[in-house]
């Protein structure tokens, strides 16, 4: 049997003096970051804008 340790694993793309939560935290920011994002401007744009307004909802604040 041989024994396995995952802790001493090499990470290839640490950085120097960064904690494990620092290189989770930049870890999640670039995943994040390479998602699509959603068109910009144009039709995408006026239809958004074309939604019911967040005040709709609450026809009680309006006389």
């Amino acid at each position: 049997m041989s024994e396995r340790d995952d802790d001493t694993a090499p990470v290839e793309d640490s950085i120097e003096g960064e904690t494990p939560i620092q290189r989770a935290l930049r870890l999640k920011k670039a995943i994040l970051d390479a998602r699509p994002k959603p068109p910009r401007g144009g039709r995408f744009q006026r239809e958004q804008a074309a939604r019911v307004a967040s005040g709709a909802s609450r026809p009680w604040m309006s006389k």
